[in-house]
């Protein structure tokens, strides 16, 4: 009889001691919603431990839902923190929300927004006479009479990009080299603008 109670004893301090360090056998959701992911290594942890690597979404939105695959239990603590994260993010600029507390049941509202590295986009003109507008997606640069060189803004890694010309200055016309690409992690200053006459 004293056998049996000690064995009982045992095991339920056992269940106890899995449980405070959230033993990942439990019946709850541990999930968030996450941005900043369009290539591998954005690797979350919970409780310093349980490492689960976001997957990319397919999308290319670089917004994704996570779920880790260990559950927890009622009243386990949690918290979610980042361990790594790809290499075209600025991990300095991740938020974190809602990413710790004690689980009473599913914890699906964990969210995680980090932004993307960003380089510049810079170029050269020449023989240019007359104000002239530039364009990459919705950025606008008025690049003014005489100018040689002109910047546009900063494009994150691994986005497209395609510099080309709304206005033409009056009376001229004027042609770009190398203003479509995709930004790698050095900044591109090859893009020129030649104007003629």
């Amino acid at each position: 009889m004293k056998s049996s109670y000690l064995c009982a004893s045992a095991a339920l301090a056992c269940a106890v001691v899995l449980t405070a360090c959230g033993g990942g056998d439990g019946q709850l959701l541990l999930a968030g919603t996450i941005t900043g992911v369009t290539k591998p290594g954005m690797v979350l942890t919970n409780n310093g431990g349980s490492d689960y690597e976001v997957p990319v979404p397919a999308n290319g939105t670089g917004v994704t839902q996570f779920l880790f695959p260990n559950r927890i239990s009622s009243d386990d603590k949690y918290d979610v923190q980042i361990k790594s994260t790809p290499t075209n993010v600025d991990a300095s600029t991740c938020r974190l929300a809602q990413n710790k507390g004690r689980a009473g049941f599913d914890v699906t509202t964990i969210q995680i927004a980090c932004e993307f590295k960003t380089q510049a986009l810079t170029g050269t003109v020449s023989n240019l006479k007359n104000d002239l507008i530039l364009v990459n997606g919705a950025n606008r640069v008025i690049v003014p009479a005489g100018a040689t060189t002109f910047s546009m803004a900063r494009v994150a890694q691994d986005a497209p990009y395609g510099v080309s010309i709304l206005t033409n200055p009056a009376n001229q016309s004027c042609t770009i080299a190398n203003g479509v690409g995709t930004m790698g992690a050095a900044d591109v200053n090859n893009v020129t603008v030649t104007c003629a006459p």
